[in-house]
């Protein structure tokens, strides 16, 4: 069972690495980073990092990127109020090495700096969620119905498990400290994100041919998981459309200004 696990006092992590200029992104808007990419007029990692301490319940906050003097402005009011650590060669491993060189402790919240929808609403109900799971890790995931019901048109990878289909949210919970034996498989499995049957195939051959045979429930794909990594892993399914939207590409940056200028949740005193 999960032990030294405090619901009420939570460390952030944001992993802000990118590709640079030379990332698709970058080059498109003509910014140095990714990370710093303007939405609603404000960096996304800004917004980012805005929400996690709209939260109440963080001791610090770090964030992992390739060069720790980002330009003046990335930040804005924050810029006193976060740790910035060198990343990894990937994200597994920005996550590693930011718990070897960060004054990181469990239980930590992981996520990125693409996802300028993340709200302080949605932080908390997955804190609340990972918290009553009782688990090691638990991973943020939104349905293909919730998705769909407010944004019909959004293209998202959506991986299949019995009837439900699910997205992630770039929302981890590391809730203890056996959670970072999560890092190997996942090194392992970082090119995978969009050929789901490379990751259903680490779980095991009778995994692998109920998840091609439509008969794999998710239930039972985090219980087989578990069961390989050695530590309790559980998905937490939240009821937010945004959760699951980052931006990846220039159709996200349009959808997520739209979300912006029509959704009344998004404005300067919530993010």
């Amino acid at each position: 069972m999960p032990s030294n696990f405090s619901p009420r006092s939570w460390d952030g992590l944001i992993l802000a690495a990118g590709r640079g200029p030379a990332d698709p992104m970058s080059q498109a808007y003509a910014v140095t980073h990714k990370c710093l990419l303007p939405v609603a007029g404000k960096p996304m990692l800004q917004h980012v990092v805005g929400a996690l301490r709209a939260a109440p319940l963080f001791r610090n906050i770090t964030i992992s990127v390739e060069h720790a003097d980002l330009p003046e402005g990335a930040l804005g009011p924050f810029a006193d109020a976060v740790n910035l650590v060198p990343s990894g060669n990937s994200a597994s491993l920005s996550v590693a090495r930011a718990f070897d060189s960060a004054p990181l402790r469990p239980p930590v919240l992981v996520t990125t700096a693409d996802h300028p929808l993340l709200r302080q609403d949605i932080i908390a109900h997955f804190l609340a969620q990972s918290t009553a799971a009782n688990a090691d890790l638990t991973v943020g995931l939104a349905t293909a119905e919730v998705i769909l019901a407010a944004y019909p048109h959004v293209r998202r990878t959506f991986l299949s498990f019995g009837s439900e289909r699910v997205s992630g949210c770039n929302l981890y919970a590391f809730n203890t400290a056996s959670a970072l034996k999560i890092i190997g498989p996942w090194h392992e499995l970082e090119d995978s994100r969009k050929r789901p049957w490379r990751l259903v195939g680490a779980l095991g051959l009778g995994n692998l041919i109920s998840y091609l045979l439509g008969s794999l429930s998710l239930e039972r794909a985090f219980d087989a998981a578990s069961r390989r990594l050695g530590i309790v892993v559980k998905p937490v399914l939240l009821p937010f459309a945004e959760s699951a939207i980052d931006v990846d590409k220039p159709a996200d940056l349009e959808l997520a200004e739209s979300i912006f200028r029509s959704n009344d949740l998004y404005q300067p005193a919530i993010i």
